[in-house]
């Protein structure tokens, strides 16, 4: 009879070793494929733009790719660091980031290169989406987002490999429609479910930065939200389609996100009850500020239309970190959805609460009362000729 090997600590830590390296091996290959398909883009993507401020754009590209890709593989491998990394390091920093540097993360988006990689490397059929389905996909887009979100406490809040394969459907539909349109406007622009938080939280930008993407500008999007200074959604006004995503948006998501707050966090759906309760709060709050919305707006100047867009940003924004500060440093309102550490035996819940009330000073001063700056997103490249 054949004896069986003893395992032993020390083979048990090399067998350890030896499965994370395997784990982590395709990033590594994915990131070299990357890194030379990008290497075209190094000598200035932006006409205009100098070599070595394109250098520095695309080194951030590559590394918000490689975090990116580090990210997704952690979500399927070890999915406890990546939900945390995601959920509760990534997604808490967005909101803000948005709101102050919208054009910062446009550039380095791991998303954004990835579905522009067809443009860059000469793949794209460089089709002019019609103003009609930007329009359409924008509306598209808004919907995704009231329908994905909730997900996260049935789903995605709980389920690292559900999360990557939402990334990942997410960057195949995007590279698919970069390979027909041009530019943003097959994605970026119009079908990517944060481009409307995009567009509503980066009104009022704090500075414009250079376009790392587009070369040459071919009015891909109308009116391009990158370029347009002191963007807001309710700017678009061409089609039907562009008003509806405006109101559903800009009226329902501060309600929607206060009602996202009121939902616990569920390990899968077990049944239709679950599935319908982590949409019903949100539903609630969105119908609510939605008809609030449309109580305020028809007495609301045309010269105040901003203000109020601003106003409405804002109290999405600070709803979200009203709740989401206290849940991320251990004072939430379900044990322990959604906290990275947990302060709560040294900082008091009112010391919280302060800080609190100073975001949401902050966001409502810059959203609303801030003089708008006349600035976008980035610079506008060239037109081409």
């Amino acid at each position: 009879m054949s004896e069986v090997a003893e395992v032993t600590p020390t083979d048990q830590n090399h067998i350890q070793a030896l499965a994370i390296h395997i784990s982590f091996r395709p990033i590594t290959c994915l990131l070299l494929m990357f890194t030379s398909s990008v290497q075209s883009l190094g000598a200035g993507s932006q006409k205009g733009m100098s070599p070595a401020m394109a250098r520095f754009w695309l080194s951030l590209q590559i590394l918000f790719w490689a975090l990116g890709a580090f990210l997704f593989f952690s979500l399927l491998y070890f999915p406890d660091l990546g939900l945390l990394l995601f959920w509760n390091v990534l997604i808490p920093v967005a909101p803000a980031l948005l709101v102050v540097a919208t054009g910062l993360w446009r550039n380095v988006c791991p998303l954004a290169t990835t579905t522009l990689l067809p443009r860059h490397l000469g793949l794209s059929a460089k089709k002019i989406m019609p103003v009609e389905w930007q329009g359409k996909l924008s509306l598209l887009a808004v919907i995704a987002l009231y329908v994905i979100v909730p997900l996260r406490h049935a789903i995605f809040n709980t389920n690292g490999q559900a999360t990557a394969i939402l990334l990942f459907l997410c960057a195949l539909i995007g590279f698919g429609m970069g390979l027909i349109f041009d530019w943003k406007s097959g994605w970026c622009s119009t079908l990517c479910p944060v481009s409307p938080v995009e567009k509503l939280y980066g009104e009022n930008t704090w500075m414009s930065m250079a376009n790392a993407h587009c070369k040459e500008c071919v009015n891909c999007s109308i009116p391009c939200p990158d370029s347009t200074p002191n963007f807001h959604p309710a700017l678009p006004k061409k089609t039907v389609s562009h008003r509806l995503s405006s109101l559903l948006l800009v009226g329902g998501l501060p309600g929607f996100i206060w009602g996202w707050f009121h939902v616990p966090d569920h390990e899968g759906i077990d049944n239709l009850m679950v599935m319908l309760s982590v949409y019903e709060y949100p539903l609630i709050g969105t119908l609510v500020t939605l008809f609030l919305f449309l109580l305020i707006k028809p007495f609301t100047p045309a010269h105040w239309e901003r203000k109020l867009v601003g106003t409405f940003a804002a109290s999405a924004v600070s709803c979200y970190y009203w709740y989401r500060i206290p849940a991320l440093l251990g004072f939430g309102r379900f044990a322990k959805d959604g906290m990275l550490i947990d302060l709560s035996t040294v900082l008091h819940q009112q010391t919280i609460t302060w800080l609190c009330v100073g975001v949401t000073v902050f966001f409502f001063w810059w959203l609303v009362w801030r003089t708008p700056n006349k600035r976008s997103w980035s610079i506008r490249p060239a037109f081409k000729t």
